[in-house]
């Protein structure tokens, strides 16, 4: 079974790198300093981790330190998701 952050990583990679190196491409790669991501990758990756993680988009707070690098989006999906009861 994959990790969150497997998970994450496969996204960014078919959405933002498909067919780019992705060696460099680790947990803490700052997507944002790099230009992986823009204002409106941001938008898609919100999108993306609403519906893919039942994370209502009003409770996702738009600050590029939840979203600047794989392990940080990890990080908020864990703290910001509905517990599984």
């Amino acid at each position: 079974m994959s990790t969150l952050v497997d998970e994450i990583r496969s996204y960014v990679v078919t959405d933002f790198l498909d067919g780019e190196d992705t060696s460099d491409l680790t947990p803490e790669f700052d997507l944002i300093a790099n230009g992986v991501v823009d204002s409106l990758g941001l938008v898609r990756i919100v999108s993306h981790l609403s519906s893919t993680y039942a994370i209502p988009v009003d409770d996702i707070p738009l600050k590029p330190e939840h979203f600047r690098s794989i392990a940080a989006m990890a990080a908020f999906v864990e703290s910001a998701r509905p517990a599984v009861v």
